[in-house]
């Protein structure tokens, strides 16, 4: 197999009849790159990341989250926060997990598929890739994280998968399916909390087949954070009417996942919200590579009347399990 850097390099537009790709700039970088199926869209950075800085549908609104001041720039010594939706290692780290994503990197387009591989990170010897292919019909997009250990030592890590929402929207997570007592005994998931949780956050409900939260700008509190487990878990994000949804299936029990088995976290504060997906922990030898796979999806005109569970059954699970 060869390394991820090796693998690049020709722009083309997409064979596809319905999904193409183009070299575009945005926001100050010229070397962006735009997939788009006529009904949503996704721009990738190509001088820095791998990052995707936006999803929506085409002509509306960027559903990520963007800091302006950091747009158009690169190079930078330290992590940049920037927006849109990264890769890291889990557990988080507060220098490795955080190594800088400013450099440029390599973009490969096959068909309906593109693909972006960040250099070798002098920091832990690991080279990231993330890979979009879009439907041609819809709005769905399928999201690959890879992460290939170009060093000498195992390393064991985690993927994460870091989706950054724009202010003012609220996050939805579906618990597993719930049962009743003394009939359900077993427990089902475990439901996880940062130093920094704070459950009487007016950010925060907690109903009994969701959780709840609120991205609020004008915010002067802590940050808040909360994760869970699910076989099949999915978070989604609603913001002036269109919901975003991302998706992940659960390769194993929440024993091998990090953070006391989770692989669904949200955090909040008030510049943006993230919904994050993990997949579990694995020792990765040299020249390995580990890979972890999400599904988003976009909807339109998406209304709740109240936040409770009849109303999010019914307006929110046909939308997630196509049922």
């Amino acid at each position: 197999m060869h390394r991820l850097a090796t693998v690049l390099t020709v722009l083309a537009i997409s064979a596809s009849a319905a999904v193409e790709i183009e070299k575009t700039s945005y926001q100050g970088w010229p070397n962006c790159y735009r997939i788009s199926n006529g009904v949503v869209e996704a721009i990738v950075t190509g001088d820095v990341g791998p990052r995707v800085i936006r999803y929506g549908f085409v002509g509306g609104q960027n559903l990520f989250k963007e800091f302006k001041e950091q747009l158009g720039k690169s190079g930078e010594p330290e992590w940049q926060a920037r927006g849109g939706h990264r890769l890291w290692i889990a557990p988080e780290d507060p220098v490795k997990s955080y190594a800088p994503d400013n450099a440029p990197v390599h973009i490969e387009v096959r068909g309906d598929t593109i693909v972006m591989i960040g250099p070798v990170e002098a920091l832990t010897g690991l080279e990231k890739m993330i890979t979009l292919r879009m439907e041609a019909v819809g709005t769905g997009v399928e999201v690959t994280h890879q992460i290939h250990n170009a060093a000498k030592q195992p390393y064991e890590f985690a993927v994460w998968a870091l989706t950054m929402l724009a202010q003012g929207g609220t996050a939805i997570h579906g618990f597993p399916p719930r049962g009743h007592h003394p009939h359900d005994l077993e427990p089902t998931n475990p439901l996880t909390m940062w130093p920094y949780t704070n459950l009487a956050d007016s950010r925060l409900k907690l109903l009994q087949k969701y959780l709840v939260l609120r991205q609020d700008p004008k915010s002067t509190g802590d940050a808040e954070k909360l994760g869970s487990y699910g076989r099949d878990v999915w978070g989604a994000y609603l913001l002036n009417g269109d919901l975003f949804v991302k998706q992940a299936h659960a390769e194993a029990a929440p024993a091998a996942y990090p953070d006391f088995g989770c692989n669904f976290e949200t955090f909040t504060n008030a510049d943006f919200l993230e919904l994050e997906t993990l997949g579990p922990m694995r020792k990765v030898a040299p020249g390995e590579t580990a890979a972890h796979t999400e599904h988003w999806s976009l909807h339109k005109n998406v209304h709740i009347q109240k936040w409770e569970d009849g109303e999010l059954d019914r307006v929110l699970l046909p939308l997630v399990t196509g049922r």
